[in-house]
């Protein structure tokens, strides 16, 4: 006789493949904001061209995203002008950012190079849970395992 491992629940199942999508749609925004953020930092302003240029995408692209993010109120635009952050925008990309951040350090500490690190993290950064991330934290904190 044999025995087979336990399966989780139809209803499990679907809670985690719901959250992966959510986590998808949100990947988008959150590098957007993240980098309008950062070129704002860097440069003054955030331009479509600028996104463009940093993504490897056209500025038709960046327009259709650029326009969704207005309806989820992160974003705010002028004709002929940069692109702003609304006070949620600016809540989302320092979400962002601190989420990239711990992910990254979690993997240089595990001996990840750092080059490497960065690049994952950029990924794991939108589907790691708040538990997984707290976890990571308190690792790299203590700066060993």
């Amino acid at each position: 006789m044999t025995t087979s491992k336990p399966t989780a629940s139809v209803a499990d199942s679907a809670a985690k493949f719901d959250r992966i999508r959510r986590a998808h749609q949100s990947e988008v925004a959150e590098d957007y904001v993240e980098m309008i953020s950062e070129l704002i930092e860097e440069t003054g302003e955030a331009r479509t061209v600028d996104l463009a240029a940093r993504f490897g995408v056209t500025s038709p692209t960046v327009n259709a995203i650029v326009r969704r993010l207005q309806r989820e109120n992160l974003v705010e635009t002028r004709p002929y002008r940069s692109i702003f952050l609304t006070e949620a925008g600016k809540a989302l990309a320092e979400s962002s950012r601190v989420r990239h951040q711990i992910v990254r350090d979690f993997l240089v500490t595990i001996g990840v190079p750092e080059t490497v690190a960065e690049e994952d993290a950029e990924g794991v950064e939108h589907h790691v849970s708040e538990q997984t991330l707290a976890v990571f934290a308190q690792i790299t904190a203590a700066g060993k395992i």
